[in-house]
């Protein structure tokens, strides 16, 4: 219906699967240390340039990134530090479920 707020929980969803791609994780992780060119970016991730550009334009849509033109270059940054402290406690969750199907494999003594 027209004029109708989408919930929370789909817009949730939506935000969960832009987020779905690794290249766009590690895109989030690298500007979550410091903002970078995009030179920089695909020297670190190691993809073509086109596949790059393609998932910087999901992620800026999304409103999770910014650009700005510097010279002939263009580097991004995050849009909002929450971005960075979602991927910490993403980290976080992972390690805790890690450790524990570690400890699940160690037959008891």
């Amino acid at each position: 219906m027209p004029g109708m707020q989408r919930p929370l929980y789909q817009m949730k969803a939506d935000f969960f699967k832009t987020l779905g791609h690794p290249v766009r994780i590690r895109v989030l992780e690298l500007l979550s240390e410091r903002d970078h060119a995009v030179s920089e970016m695909l020297a670190e991730i190691g993809i073509e340039a086109a596949n790059l550009s393609q998932q910087l334009s999901i992620l800026r849509r999304a409103g999770l990134v910014a650009a700005r033109r510097e010279g002939l270059s263009v580097t991004y940054e995050l849009t909002s530090p929450e971005v960075a402290e979602m991927l910490a406690a993403a980290r976080a969750i992972l390690t805790g479920v890690v450790s524990g199907q570690a400890e699940a494999l160690v037959p008891p003594a």
